[in-house]
């Protein structure tokens, strides 16, 4: 274990004492994690936060009183967030949360290891630049809660103020408008193909030429997505080819 690396405040929020204890524990041998405060529930948390500023919040997102997802959005993106979640119903929009990834309860050493190697690298970079490949999300598929990476999703479509992804696990929803998800992902990756969607670049298998200049791009999991006159020309010179 390294012990000269910059000093992590982090915040622990869980309703339940063992569950506290037991994270702080698995912390321990990291010297550079310095636990700040603990909380019970969200508006104990919300006053620490606001008076601490600490560098993360390890946050239950189940709790009495309000859940760690409600915490997170009053927090409007100030602070990093590690979701410990024993998986519920709830899924959580991990694009304006600052959401650096999930834990799953009960935790596990290596797991939480990788995870305090994401936010080292997470807090080294300012402002918050697009989120990698690897980014894990926690979606719903049917009645099934999964967390999945960013290069799982083919598409986003936007269903109002929320967003439908599609994967090779299915569809499932994320409470996201298209505008924010944009933001944060990498135009090398994905593509803005009109007011409706954004796709994956490598998911595309054909494109064809449409009546009106634009493009219809064939995804591979056989989906058809019309990318505006405007976009496909910026693919076009992005892709450096000529229809």
């Amino acid at each position: 274990m390294q012990h000269n690396k910059p000093t992590i405040t982090a915040l622990i929020v869980d309703d339940e004492l063992l569950a506290r204890n037991e994270l702080a524990r698995l912390l321990k041998p990291y010297k550079h994690i310095d636990i700040i405060d603990e909380a019970e529930n969200i508006c104990h948390a919300y006053e620490l936060i606001k008076k601490h500023k600490p560098d993360v919040v390890f946050l239950d997102i189940e709790m009495p009183g309000g859940t760690g997802i409600e915490l997170a959005e009053q927090l409007a993106g100030e602070t990093n967030i590690i979701f410990c979640t024993a998986y519920n119903e709830f899924a959580v929009d991990a694009f304006s949360l600052n959401a650096v990834d999930y834990l799953l309860k009960p935790i596990v050493k290596e797991r939480l290891e990788g995870t305090l190697e994401k936010l080292e690298g997470q807090l080294t970079q300012r402002p918050i630049s697009y989120l990698e490949d690897n980014f894990k999300l926690m979606v719903k598929f049917s009645e099934n809660m999964k967390i999945i990476q960013l290069a799982d999703i083919l598409r986003f479509e936007s269903i109002g103020n929320h967003a439908a992804i599609y994967t090779a696990f299915g569809k499932a929803y994320i409470h996201s408008s298209l505008t924010k998800i944009e933001a944060r992902l990498n135009p090398d990756y994905f593509l803005r193909a009109s007011r409706s969607d954004i796709i994956r670049l490598d998911a595309i298998m054909e494109l064809e030429e449409t009546i009106n200049y634009g493009l219809l791009a064939k995804l591979r999991n056989g989906a058809q997505v019309e990318i505006s006159r405007r976009q496909a020309s910026k693919l076009k010179q992005q892709l450096s080819f000529n229809l």
